[in-house]
């Protein structure tokens, strides 16, 4: 065999317990993130003003750059176990470093604070989508990946309901080291998916980084790599036109730090307590009878409703609305049906070209949005409706995007199980 695949070593019952235990690592990884998405935010607008939020946004690509070149480095040393649990520690110690920074009053360390928190949840969150993507089958994924995404979500939930709770009481830069001590069940729950569902290998052509340690290679080689390169873009031009819209209209209404910390604590608790319904109810439904065709196309149509609703109607309520679909839909059925595209690709496919595009590919739109929106501000050359007008604009072309890229991979998942069974 060119692949070797993890499912072909163990049952049934060991892949569903090795996904459980990374969906309880991811559970960690992701409540320890809200800590650091809410306090970051905050202390970066307290620190030099909301008009400044689209340039940390746009520094955000290099800083993760940074990080998957660093990953893929250690990916083809150590292999994926092992550079799981060394990213997932280094994360921790950057977290309290920035801590003790701030609290001895370095004002520059809240940028660095806001680049490594756009960074290494990327990161950290894709190695785990590529655990799974090596662990279980087209099928198995179509049942798991919902489930997945709404176990990882409680933890988010529970992160959430914490810094609305605390964040008042204690302070906003107080709260990060909770998020530092989040990452060891994250590492420790990972040990354990890499134990019971086994370390996936690459072939001999792909051992050691030979074809390259970034996976570039792969997306050059790979329609439906490039395709998912492209939809990573649109969605993140989308993602940051209705967040920036969001935070000027959070501004306009919090002057406070903390009222704005207490504000997103609850608004990301809310939005991942409708994500939990819709990872363990509808993403799992939907995957088990609805083409995946249908499933792509149907999420753009109806981020299309909610952005000409808040065109229309330019409010907090309907800005908030907008952004929260988006996200729901980002975090369930969209995360679950597009994940199943990369089961039947390579080892590096999977764990290189992956991290390539859904890490730094994600955060080089969004910071190239971010820019592009920042250089408007400061010119002054935008209104405020620019923010959803230029959601629509990506929204009309995700479309026709989203239809081929799932022909695509619904016919290489058919020729991977041919494939498989002779």
């Amino acid at each position: 065999m060119s692949r070797q695949r993890v499912w072909f070593w163990g049952s049934a019952g060991e892949r569903v317990a090795a996904a459980a235990a990374i969906a309880v690592s991811a559970a960690f990884l992701l409540c320890g993130y809200e800590f650091m998405r809410s306090v970051s935010q905050s202390l970066f607008v307290q620190a030099y003003g909301v008009r400044r939020l689209p340039w940390v946004m746009a520094a955000a690509p290099l800083g993760t750059l940074a990080l998957v070149w660093g990953y893929g480095r250690v990916l083809s040393a150590v292999g994926a176990r092992r550079a799981m649990l060394l990213t997932t520690a280094l994360t921790g110690l950057a977290i309290l470093a920035c801590h003790a920074a701030i609290r001895g009053g370095s004002r520059g360390v809240t940028a660095a604070l806001y680049v490594l928190r756009e960074a290494y949840i990327v990161l950290l969150v894709e190695q785990v989508w590529s655990f799974i993507n090596s662990t279980v089958s087209t099928a198995e994924g179509r049942r798991l990946n919902g489930p997945v995404c709404g176990v990882a979500s409680l933890g988010a939930i529970a992160g959430g309901f914490l810094v609305r709770r605390y964040a008042l009481a204690v302070g906003s830069n107080n709260l990060l080291p909770a998020a530092a001590l989040s990452l060891l069940p994250t590492g420790a729950a990972a040990a354990l998916a890499y134990r019971w569902g086994g370390e996936p290998q690459p072939s001999a052509a792909e051992a050691g980084g030979r074809r390259g340690h970034l996976g570039l290679g792969e997306l050059a080689a790979q329609p439906t790599l490039r395709r998912l390169a492209l939809l990573v873009v649109l969605t993140q031009v989308v993602s940051t036109a209705l967040d920036l819209q969001l935070n000027r209209l959070v501004a306009l209404a919090l002057p406070g730090a903390d009222e704005r910390t207490r504000w997103f604590g609850g608004f990301y608790a809310a939005l991942n307590l409708c994500s939990a319904l819709f990872q363990f109810v509808l993403a799992p439904w939907l995957l088990r009878r609805a083409p995946l065709r249908a499933i792509h196309l149907g999420i753009p149509l109806a981020h299309l409703g909610f952005c000409a609703t808040a065109l229309a109607w330019p409010l907090l309520a309907t800005a908030a609305a907008a952004y929260l679909c988006f996200k729901v839909l980002d975090y369930s059925v969209f995360r679950a049906a597009k994940e199943l595209l990369y089961i039947p690709l390579s080892y590096d496919a999977r764990y290189r070209s992956k991290e390539l595009i859904d890490a730094f590919g994600y955060r080089f739109a969004k910071g190239a949005a971010s820019l592009g929106f920042g250089v408007a501000a400061e010119l002054r050359a935008a209104p405020p409706a620019a923010y959803a007008l230029t959601a629509l604009a990506a929204l009309a072309a995700w479309v026709p995007l989203a239809a081929g890229l799932a022909r695509s991979g619904e016919g290489q998942s058919a020729a991977r199980t041919t494939s498989d069974q002779s």
